[in-house]
């Protein structure tokens, strides 16, 4: 697969969806959602008619936040819709997968799964002159169509679809700088850092001496 162009026009997309074996459904009352699977049953009293659209739609697959709620749309409650979405989410975290993807139709770059109840995931910026490099003990497992990267201890592994995600991650074998990478790989600076804030918020990488 050929990577995008460094200087080419870039538009990256941050999905949402629920872990797949995650269920969505109204309790008995109509009155809370109630998300079941084998991590155990989560409710949600109340929900706004916004929630209760986007989880179900999370249910089937990614989905832009932006494509259920406009972030300055209000809620009843008088703070935004997308505010109340987004609290949600981080409500539910340990049921959230987070995939990063590009507008050109040839599917997501990556996705931070989770893999604990305490599971919470921010994507790191990291200063531009900081020396990371990858975890040591990340192992690296080849899978039908994509790769696993995951780490004894660590609330979340990291699936990794495309090879633009793959060769920053082979930048990480040594101690490198955010702007070191976005002169080395052939990606537009944008993706290169997205997929590191990524890794970095899910503790794949580590502070290099």
């Amino acid at each position: 697969m050929i990577p995008p162009p460094k200087d080419s026009p870039l538009h990256l997309h941050h999905l949402w969806s629920l872990h797949e074996d995650t269920a969505v459904g109204w309790d008995e009352e109509g009155q809370a959602l109630v998300l079941s699977g084998p991590r155990g049953i989560e409710r949600i009293e109340a929900p706004t008619t916004i929630v209760a659209e986007a989880l179900y739609r999370m249910e089937m697959g990614p989905v832009r936040l932006a494509n259920v709620v406009r972030p300055n749309e209000e809620a009843s409650t008088g703070h935004s819709s997308y505010q109340v979405l987004l609290r949600v989410l981080r409500e539910i975290s340990h049921l959230v997968i987070r995939t990063l993807s590009m507008e050109d139709l040839r599917g997501p770059v990556l996705s931070v799964v989770p893999v604990s109840r305490t599971a919470r995931f921010v994507p790191v910026s990291v200063p531009p002159q900081h020396r990371v490099r990858l975890r040591p003990d990340v192992t690296i497992t080849a899978q039908t169509n994509s790769f696993l990267l995951e780490c004894r201890g660590l609330e979340h592994h990291v699936q990794i679809h495309r090879p633009e995600a793959m060769w920053v991650v082979s930048l990480l074998a040594w101690a490198t700088t955010p702007q070191a990478m976005v002169e080395v790989a052939p990606l537009p600076a944008e993706l290169t850092l997205a997929i590191l804030g990524h890794l970095a918020g899910a503790g794949m990488t580590v502070v290099a001496g």
